[in-house]
């Protein structure tokens, strides 16, 4: 029988508690790229996102296209503990995924994005599990 999975790719901006998810089959660079487009999609017109990423070998492709309002900033190997998204995978692991047994790939998908529905909409959840102030620039509006 073997095991099938499903990847939550997901970005959140903790000043605005908006963000960009898609659940792939695969973590690849094409699931990348269509991530990358996602989040190009709903930045703000006139606003520019930095993405932080842990240098995945999908995150460091050279055939990714990175838009105009995307700039990549790729952290050190192994500092989990830089990345923001790290301590959201955490939050919804023990707070979304725990002790559960799917039935179906269809079922695992399902738990992606409803867990990713229940933490966007608590923009206070947001901020507090994803700001880091060292990756706030002081006196800029969000």
């Amino acid at each position: 029988m073997g095991y099938r999975s499903a990847y939550l790719f997901g970005a959140i901006c903790p000043e605005r508690g908006a963000g960009a998810a898609v659940v792939m089959p695969k973590a690849n660079t094409e699931a990348m790229q269509y991530h990358i487009d996602e989040i190009a999609r709903i930045v703000r017109p006139g606003a520019h996102a930095m993405l932080l990423l842990d240098g995945a070998a999908w995150h460091t492709a050279g055939a990714l296209k990175w838009p105009h309002n995307i700039t990549p900033l790729l952290l050190p190997p192994y500092a989990p503990e830089l990345n923001p998204v790290e301590t959201v995978i955490q939050f919804l692991r023990g707070n979304r995924w725990s002790n559960r047994v799917f039935d179906s790939v269809a079922a695992v998908k399902a738990a992606c994005r409803d867990a990713w529905e229940w933490l966007r909409s608590s923009p206070d959840r947001i901020a507090s599990l994803m700001r880091r102030d060292w990756a706030c620039i002081p006196n800029v509006p969000a």
